[in-house]
């Protein structure tokens, strides 16, 4: 297993939740936290919770371990921390206020989505 499966993985399960404007940024060189970072939002605070509990459950099915998960009761932003991929899921508001985008603007994208649609 690896970390581009495991980025397939979470993105996949956010968008079975319907998560919206899902980004994977390749963190590789810019960031030691992690090699990948996921964006996406949900239009409310139970969306929100769904798509953090999508991506928990399917990371664990498949064998990895979901390090911590902060923000859940909240559903304002959840990061969940896989190890090499951290995914923020954001509720609509906060997302444009952090605008995490910008702050990695440097990031190329990863083309994952289009991989899931085909």
């Amino acid at each position: 297993m690896n970390n581009q499966e495991l980025l397939k993985i979470a993105v996949k399960a956010a968008d079975d939740k319907r998560a919206e404007e899902i980004i994977a940024l390749n963190m590789k060189g810019i960031s030691l936290i992690a090699d990948y970072f996921i964006i996406c939002h949900g239009n409310s605070d139970k969306q929100v919770q769904a798509i953090a509990k999508e991506m928990k459950e399917k990371a664990e099915e498949h064998g990895y371990e979901v390090r911590r998960i902060e923000g859940f009761d909240e559903a304002r932003w959840v990061l969940i921390d896989l190890g090499d991929v951290v995914a923020h899921v954001f509720h609509r508001e906060e997302r444009s206020y952090y605008n995490l985008e910008r702050l990695w603007g440097d990031a190329p994208l990863e083309d994952v989505l289009s991989e899931l649609n085909s």
